[in-house]
């Protein structure tokens, strides 16, 4: 940085006061001062920036050495107001000064219509001011990205609790799926399971019902007998033919050898022995429950009306008497004694025995 050279040395009148600066009011315990006004004629040209501006309207024309000596008293005296804005200061570039140890006290300099006492006053006033506004921009800006950082949080909040809503809900909804699923799985295992067990019983419950029916019938079989042996069944009930009177056959034919021996089916009594035209030589045997059984086509009769007879005894034997065309047994049932009698192979079946 380029230098100025020194201006002439003013005349050097000592001060009543020892201190070396002051603003404010000049006091009755200070002398008289002189102003220095450098002009130039004073002053030679130097070269450089740092020139003395010329005075304007006859007031004092500050230089830049002039107002960087007040820059410098102002900061000796603790005028000049720093801002801490928490930012780094900003530097200020001062020209080369001259030496002012050999000059006057500089308060005269800003003597002239109370600027001394003002100008420093405002110079620091306005860095004060620049530093709070300064500051308050700083705090404003903190305070507007404090703003949007909170609204962006709380924003980025409801975002989090809709989506954990939203994923609570298809969770829930999952959850309700899989429990509807898991119970439907469970009602058809357990109908099926019902079904089955339904089925077993049923299957049980026929299996000992045809065990009973087998015992039953094997009991049966030891108090019934077929009515005669070595046989061949000819003709069965309901056969349509014009052979018969009615039209077709009311009984079941067992064709033997005439003499073959017939017997009594089940115990009861013999409430009819003799002819019975069509049917030839009959015998009827009545059982306790009623039922009659019709022995026909005998070729001998051996018992008589009234008598009791046991399963298995003999009454008669095969034969061809009456409407016939063989030597054969016709066998017929009749519950209860009615005229019209009933299929004697389902019958017998009953009783467990199988022509």
């Amino acid at each position: 940085m380029a230098s100025n050279r020194p201006a002439s040395e003013a005349p050097f009148i000592p001060s009543q006061r020892t201190e070396s600066f002051g603003y404010g009011e000049r006091r009755p315990d200070e002398g008289p001062w002189e102003e220095w006004n450098p002009t130039e004629e004073s002053l030679r040209p130097v070269r450089g920036r740092h020139r003395v501006a010329k005075q304007r309207g006859g007031g004092l024309a500050r230089s830049s050495t002039v107002l960087g000596v007040g820059v410098i008293a102002a900061v000796g005296a603790g005028g000049m107001a720093s801002a801490n804005t928490g930012k780094p200061p900003v530097s200020i570039s001062l020209p080369d000064l001259p030496a002012v140890d050999h000059l006057p006290s500089v308060g005269s300099l800003f003597d002239d219509s109370g600027e001394a006492t003002a100008a420093p006053e405002g110079s620091a006033t306005a860095l004060s001011d620049v530093a709070e506004a300064t500051a308050a921009q700083t705090q404003a800006g903190r305070s507007t990205a404090d703003a949007g950082e909170v609204l962006r949080n709380r924003i980025m909040a409801q975002a989090e609790q809709q989506q954990a809503q939203v994923e609570a809900k298809a969770r829930a909804a999952t959850e309700a799926a899989a429990v509807k699923k898991a119970q439907a799985d469970a009602a058809k295992a357990k109908e099926e399971a019902e079904a089955k067990a339904a089925a077993e019983k049923k299957k049980a419950e026929e299996e000992a019902k045809r065990k009973a029916e087998e015992a039953r019938l094997a009991e049966l079989a030891k108090q019934y007998t077929l009515p005669t042996s070595s046989y061949t069944i000819t003709s069965t009930f309901g056969q349509a033919g014009s052979m018969w009177s009615s039209g077709y056959h009311t009984g079941l034919d067992f064709a033997a050898p005439t003499g073959t021996l017939i017997k009594a089916v089940h115990s009861g009594t013999v409430t009819e022995a003799g002819w019975a035209g069509a049917y030839g030589y009959r015998t009827i045997l009545t059982l306790d429950d009623g039922t009659e059984l019709w022995f026909c086509h005998q070729s001998s009769i051996s018992v008589s009306a009234g008598q009791k007879v046991s399963t298995g005894e003999v009454i008669g034997r095969v034969g061809a008497t009456g409407n016939v065309t063989g030597p054969h047994l016709h066998l017929e049932v009749h519950p209860g004694g009615q005229a019209t009698g009933i299929d004697p192979m389902a019958w017998l079946h009953g009783k467990g025995l199988n022509p």
